[in-house]
């Protein structure tokens, strides 16, 4: 069930399809808006996110391991050779994840608990094994991202995410997984990569000519 606030800014409904989310923008006024609790603190304005080519939108949905998800958020970030989506996924269960987008590469990961202390960045280089949740993962690239913008609803704020350093690793069975330095302890993301038309998606962006 959406639940609705009012902005702080301009007074327009906001709508919230997950309980648990902390950021949002104002789809009037384009505040930047942090729920504390009930009330809503407006802490910007957003920027315009770049164009591109992907399919996927805010509500677009789709199925992953059979269960069924709603693209809720967005946040687009950039590196030295381009940039990339991460759309964050509500499922029916009310758990959230993410959909990388990046270049027709799709994987989908989850918030997990390390299963011991992450490795500072300084002590990770390409290439080199690591051991997550019994198995060898092995370190594809050290990446210092930068946050570009955001649409719609994340678990997060994105204040303190202007660039920071990631770290993508893989299994030989597909199996994907992200270190995010943004925050102290690191964050640990793992899931696996997945085919798109896997998904099943509906309600994508239509393109002329298409």
């Amino acid at each position: 069930m959406r639940r609705t606030a009012e902005c702080p800014s301009c007074g327009a409904p906001v709508q919230f399809a997950w309980s648990g989310a902390v950021q949002t923008a104002c789809p009037y006024c384009h505040s930047i808006l942090v729920r504390h609790d009930v009330n809503l603190e407006k802490v910007g304005i957003t920027a315009d996110l770049p164009p591109d080519a992907s399919p996927i939108q805010l509500f677009t949905e789709g199925v992953f391991d059979n269960r069924r998800f709603t693209v809720i958020g967005r946040i687009r970030y950039e590196w030295e050779q381009g940039g990339w989506n991460e759309w964050h996924l509500l499922f029916q269960d009310q758990t959230s994840g993410w959909l990388s987008d990046a270049q027709a590469e799709y994987a989908i990961s989850f918030l997990v608990a390390p299963p011991a202390p992450l490795p500072p960045p300084d002590q990770l280089a390409p290439g080199q094994l690591l051991q997550i949740s019994g198995a060898p993962f092995y370190v594809t690239h050290l990446t210092r991202v930068r946050y570009v913008g955001f649409e719609g609803e994340l678990p997060f704020t994105t204040a303190d995410r202007s660039e920071f350093l990631t770290a993508d690793l893989r299994t030989f069975d597909a199996r994907f997984a992200t270190i995010d330095y943004s925050e102290q302890p690191p964050l640990l993301f793992a899931g696996r990569f997945v085919e798109f038309d896997e998904l099943r998606l509906a309600n994508l962006r239509e393109f002329e000519g298409w």
